[in-house]
């Protein structure tokens, strides 16, 4: 029997299975990839702009300093700081990353 399905499949000439078409949000959840993506948004912030990777996340996400900083349990200008500033510390890349609501892999791009 032949149930509907979003997926299709691309034969060879012998009429075997050589690739499969699914849907790209099924991809990802077979893959576990979407937590590592950067949105093009992002992207294209810190290379217009000459922003940190942390800055375009933050803009992107549409957070003030002062609400990241909160988060993060500490000042505003203390985050300030973090966000101009060139290689922080794993340890505090893993710390703005969670308050971000992202991985650590889409912060250090």
């Amino acid at each position: 029997m032949n149930a509907p399905t979003n997926i299709q499949t691309i034969n060879r000439l012998d009429g075997s299975i050589e690739y499969v078409v699914l849907p790209y949000e099924e991809y990802l959840q077979l893959t576990g990839k979407a937590e590592s993506l950067i949105p093009n948004e992002v992207v294209g912030l810190v290379v217009n702009n000459a922003w940190t990777p942390v800055r375009a996340w933050r803009e992107h996400l549409g957070l003030t300093q002062t609400e990241v900083a909160a988060r993060l349990g500490i000042s505003q200008s203390a985050f300030a700081q973090q966000e101009a500033g060139g290689r922080l510390r794993k340890v505090s890349r893993v710390k703005i990353a969670a308050a971000l609501g992202i991985s650590l892999e889409q912060l250090d791009f």
